[in-house]
Protein backbone atom coordinates (compact mmCIF):
# COMPACT_ATOMS: atom_id res chain seq x y z
CA UNK A 1 0.00 0.00 0.00
CA UNK A 2 1.22 3.51 -0.85
CA UNK A 3 1.45 5.96 2.04
CA UNK A 4 0.18 9.47 1.46
CA UNK A 5 2.21 12.55 2.32
CA UNK A 6 0.42 15.90 2.40
CA UNK A 7 2.91 18.73 1.75
CA UNK A 8 1.77 22.24 2.68
CA UNK A 9 3.59 25.09 0.96
CA UNK A 10 4.89 28.29 2.47
CA UNK A 11 3.33 31.71 1.91
CA UNK A 12 4.19 34.72 -0.18
CA UNK A 13 3.95 35.56 -3.83
CA UNK A 14 5.39 32.65 -5.84
CA UNK A 15 5.70 30.31 -2.84
CA UNK A 16 3.79 27.46 -4.50
CA UNK A 17 6.19 27.37 -7.43
CA UNK A 18 9.26 27.71 -5.19
CA UNK A 19 8.15 25.01 -2.75
CA UNK A 20 7.20 22.71 -5.62
CA UNK A 21 10.91 21.93 -5.88
CA UNK A 22 10.82 20.72 -2.26
CA UNK A 23 7.73 18.60 -2.86
CA UNK A 24 9.26 17.08 -6.00
CA UNK A 25 12.53 16.33 -4.21
CA UNK A 26 10.64 14.73 -1.33
CA UNK A 27 8.70 12.51 -3.76
CA UNK A 28 11.96 11.50 -5.47
CA UNK A 29 13.66 10.70 -2.15
CA UNK A 30 10.65 8.75 -0.82
CA UNK A 31 10.16 6.64 -3.95
CA UNK A 32 7.14 4.69 -5.09
CA UNK A 33 6.00 3.57 -1.62
CA UNK A 34 4.78 7.14 -1.04
CA UNK A 35 2.53 9.59 -2.85
CA UNK A 36 3.26 13.26 -2.14
CA UNK A 37 0.11 15.38 -2.46
CA UNK A 38 0.90 19.04 -3.04
CA UNK A 39 -2.20 21.26 -3.18
CA UNK A 40 -1.98 24.91 -4.18
CA UNK A 41 -3.08 26.86 -1.14
CA UNK A 42 -5.57 29.74 -1.57
CA UNK A 43 -4.30 33.32 -1.63
CA UNK A 44 -0.68 32.33 -1.04
CA UNK A 45 0.42 35.96 -0.77
CA UNK A 46 -1.68 36.49 2.40
CA UNK A 47 -2.15 32.91 3.71
CA UNK A 48 -5.60 33.47 5.29
CA UNK A 49 -5.79 31.07 8.22
CA UNK A 50 -9.44 30.05 7.87
CA UNK A 51 -9.11 29.22 4.15
CA UNK A 52 -5.91 27.24 4.68
CA UNK A 53 -7.41 25.44 7.68
CA UNK A 54 -10.46 24.39 5.68
CA UNK A 55 -8.40 23.01 2.78
CA UNK A 56 -5.88 21.25 5.01
CA UNK A 57 -8.58 19.59 7.11
CA UNK A 58 -10.39 18.51 3.96
CA UNK A 59 -7.20 16.98 2.51
CA UNK A 60 -6.46 15.15 5.76
CA UNK A 61 -10.00 13.80 6.15
CA UNK A 62 -10.18 12.51 2.56
CA UNK A 63 -6.74 10.88 2.54
CA UNK A 64 -5.85 7.25 2.84
CA UNK A 65 -4.64 6.29 6.25
CA UNK A 66 -2.29 6.79 7.91
CA UNK A 67 -1.21 10.12 6.47
CA UNK A 68 2.09 11.96 6.87
CA UNK A 69 1.91 15.77 7.18
CA UNK A 70 4.73 18.03 6.03
CA UNK A 71 4.63 21.81 6.24
CA UNK A 72 7.19 24.33 5.07
CA UNK A 73 7.60 27.82 6.52
CA UNK A 74 4.17 29.47 6.92
CA UNK A 75 2.63 26.14 5.90
CA UNK A 76 4.35 24.53 8.90
CA UNK A 77 3.12 27.28 11.25
CA UNK A 78 -0.42 26.97 9.96
CA UNK A 79 -0.31 23.17 10.12
CA UNK A 80 0.91 23.24 13.72
CA UNK A 81 -1.87 25.61 14.77
CA UNK A 82 -4.54 23.64 12.87
CA UNK A 83 -3.50 20.40 14.59
CA UNK A 84 -4.24 22.02 17.97
CA UNK A 85 -7.80 22.81 16.85
CA UNK A 86 -9.12 19.88 14.84
CA UNK A 87 -9.90 16.25 15.44
CA UNK A 88 -9.01 14.18 12.41
CA UNK A 89 -10.83 11.15 11.05
CA UNK A 90 -7.63 9.91 9.46
CA UNK A 91 -4.77 8.66 11.67
CA UNK A 92 -1.62 10.76 11.36
CA UNK A 93 1.66 8.85 11.29
CA UNK A 94 3.99 11.81 11.45
CA UNK A 95 4.16 15.60 11.48
CA UNK A 96 7.21 17.19 9.86
CA UNK A 97 7.59 20.97 10.33
CA UNK A 98 10.27 22.64 8.20
CA UNK A 99 11.61 26.17 8.77
CA UNK A 100 8.53 27.17 10.74
CA UNK A 101 8.28 30.74 12.01
CA UNK A 102 7.14 30.79 15.64
CA UNK A 103 4.35 33.27 16.33
CA UNK A 104 3.77 35.00 19.64
CA UNK A 105 5.53 36.87 22.40
CA UNK A 106 8.82 34.98 22.11
CA UNK A 107 8.73 34.72 18.31
CA UNK A 108 7.26 36.96 15.64
CA UNK A 109 4.57 39.49 16.50
CA UNK A 110 2.76 40.89 13.47
CA UNK A 111 -0.67 42.43 13.31
CA UNK A 112 -3.18 39.95 11.90
CA UNK A 113 -1.13 36.84 12.76
CA UNK A 114 -2.08 36.44 16.43
CA UNK A 115 -4.33 33.55 15.38
CA UNK A 116 -1.20 31.50 14.58
CA UNK A 117 0.04 31.52 18.17
CA UNK A 118 0.07 28.03 19.62
CA UNK A 119 -1.80 27.47 22.87
CA UNK A 120 0.27 26.70 25.97
CA UNK A 121 -1.01 23.10 25.92
CA UNK A 122 -0.21 22.55 22.21
CA UNK A 123 1.74 19.35 22.92
CA UNK A 124 -1.32 17.77 24.54
CA UNK A 125 -3.55 18.80 21.63
CA UNK A 126 -1.38 17.31 18.88
CA UNK A 127 -2.48 13.88 17.60
CA UNK A 128 -1.20 11.38 20.19
CA UNK A 129 -0.17 8.71 17.69
CA UNK A 130 1.88 11.04 15.51
CA UNK A 131 5.63 11.41 15.71
CA UNK A 132 6.71 15.04 15.45
CA UNK A 133 9.88 16.33 13.78
CA UNK A 134 11.22 19.90 13.54
CA UNK A 135 13.79 20.98 10.93
CA UNK A 136 15.68 24.25 10.80
CA UNK A 137 18.77 25.35 8.90
CA UNK A 138 21.24 27.52 10.79
CA UNK A 139 21.63 29.73 7.72
CA UNK A 140 17.90 30.26 7.13
CA UNK A 141 17.54 33.79 5.82
CA UNK A 142 13.79 34.02 6.52
CA UNK A 143 12.73 32.04 9.61
CA UNK A 144 15.17 32.69 12.47
CA UNK A 145 17.11 29.65 13.64
CA UNK A 146 16.09 30.44 17.24
CA UNK A 147 12.46 29.67 16.39
CA UNK A 148 13.11 25.92 16.29
CA UNK A 149 13.98 26.06 20.00
CA UNK A 150 10.66 27.81 20.70
CA UNK A 151 8.81 25.01 18.90
CA UNK A 152 10.86 22.38 20.75
CA UNK A 153 9.91 24.00 24.07
CA UNK A 154 6.22 24.03 23.08
CA UNK A 155 6.29 20.51 21.57
CA UNK A 156 8.71 18.58 23.82
CA UNK A 157 7.73 15.30 22.13
CA UNK A 158 9.37 16.52 18.90
CA UNK A 159 12.66 15.33 17.48
CA UNK A 160 14.72 18.36 16.43
CA UNK A 161 16.95 18.30 13.35
CA UNK A 162 19.32 21.25 13.19
CA UNK A 163 20.86 21.55 9.73
CA UNK A 164 24.05 23.52 9.15
CA UNK A 165 23.49 24.68 5.55
CA UNK A 166 20.69 24.92 3.06
CA UNK A 167 18.90 28.15 3.87
CA UNK A 168 15.16 28.52 4.03
CA UNK A 169 14.66 26.09 1.13
CA UNK A 170 17.12 23.50 2.53
CA UNK A 171 18.98 23.62 -0.78
CA UNK A 172 15.90 21.85 -2.21
CA UNK A 173 17.19 18.67 -0.58
CA UNK A 174 14.77 16.90 1.74
CA UNK A 175 16.66 13.60 1.90
CA UNK A 176 16.90 13.84 5.72
CA UNK A 177 13.14 14.44 5.95
CA UNK A 178 12.52 11.49 3.61
CA UNK A 179 14.68 9.22 5.77
CA UNK A 180 12.75 10.25 8.89
CA UNK A 181 9.42 9.69 7.12
CA UNK A 182 10.47 6.22 5.98
CA UNK A 183 11.67 5.34 9.48
CA UNK A 184 8.36 6.57 10.91
CA UNK A 185 6.00 4.85 8.46
CA UNK A 186 7.72 1.74 7.12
Amino acid sequence: MTSQVLFIQGAGEGAYKEDQLLAQNLQKELGTDFNVIYPKMPDEANAPYSAWKQLIQEKIDTSLEPIVLVGHSMGASELAKILTEIKTKTPIAGIFLLAAPFWGSEGWLYEGYKELELPKNAAALFPKEAKVFLYQARDDEIAPFEHVALYAKTLPQATVREINKGGHQFGNDLSLVATDIKNTVL
